[in-house]
């Protein structure tokens, strides 16, 4: 692949790749770290025939994560990877949360059980389909849209229940 054309990629997909991973485990460095790691092997075994890249970056960078969550507990916790729990710099926090209703909101999306939290990212923030969604996380697209749903009813309750 050409230099010219996968410094375009990267500068496209950086921050994009970036935020989702980093809405996945609150942890800068690592998401940092990650998002790099996927963008190396992304490019490295992007499929031929693949039409999407946006998602194969966001497939791989996703799978990276939670390969690297997985053997930091096996080495640390040896806890379920559903069950870990994220620790967020708080500065990092306040410079992307600009004002109190998006943070209730971002407090919101946090206590979303996590395949609904993702796929409210992904639709909203990122702007894939809920057919590319149903493709990247191996689910039908009925399932999707039934979890976006009950997600969406879920924010809104607890959006009412702080009074935005």
């Amino acid at each position: 692949m050409e230099k010219h054309l996968l410094y375009k990629l990267y500068s496209t997909y950086y921050t994009e790749l970036f935020l989702y991973l980093y809405s996945l485990c609150h942890d800068h460095e690592l998401a940092e770290d990650m998002t790099q790691e996927a963008f190396l092997k992304a490019i490295m075994s992007l499929p031929d025939d693949h039409s999407n890249v946006r998602a194969w970056f966001y497939m791989v960078g996703r799978n990276q994560l939670f390969n690297a969550l997985a053997k930091q507990n096996r080495t640390e916790l040896k806890a379920d990877i559903e069950d870990y729990e994220f620790t967020c710099d708080e500065s990092i926090l306040d410079g992307l949360i600009q004002n109190e209703s998006k943070k209730i909101l971002y407090e919101a999306i946090n206590h979303l059980d996590k395949t609904k939290r993702e796929i409210l990212c992904m639709q909203y923030f990122s702007g894939f389909s809920q057919k590319e969604i149903a493709a990247m996380l191996h689910m039908t697209t009925e399932n999707v849209r039934v979890q976006a749903h009950r997600g969406k009813k879920l924010l809104k309750d607890y959006m009412e229940e702080k009074g935005v």
